[in-house]
């Protein structure tokens, strides 16, 4: 028996947020993942002074690359997004295309070669 998307909409909109939240842990439980809030920009106004002290403390390990804008030369920037990602034509284009991340969790020497590659290739490129 199959499930609509629309029949499990209408299950989770009944459960109580107790039961959602232990449905949550299970799920997490079950696929080996972690449910984390999103974050807000601009949420933490009230933090002060301490954030950025917290900031300078603990430094950033993973990097995100992403594509701010394809540039002139577009069939060599998705060239290069083919060849940084082993994505297909179709999926290269659409990439490069919509200015979306190249790739995410990247330590900083793979992401400042992810981005010499790109703007090389004539791509503007910011890593985060």
């Amino acid at each position: 028996m199959s499930v609509s998307k629309e029949q499990v909409v209408e299950f989770l909109s009944k459960m109580t947020v107790m039961e959602m939240a232990t449905l949550v842990k299970e799920l997490e439980e079950l696929w080996g993942v972690e449910a984390a809030p999103a974050v807000v920009a601009g949420a933490a106004p009230a933090a002060g002074a301490a954030a950025p002290a917290a900031a300078a403390v603990e430094e950033q390990t993973e990097f995100d690359v992403v594509i701010e804008d394809v540039g002139a030369k577009k069939i060599e920037v998705i060239k290069a997004i083919r060849e940084i990602t082993s994505l297909g034509l179709k999926e290269a284009k659409e990439m490069a295309e919509n200015n979306q991340v190249v790739k995410t969790g990247v330590s900083k020497e793979e992401a400042t070669s992810i981005q010499k590659k790109l703007e090389e290739a004539g791509a503007k490129v910011k890593v985060k």
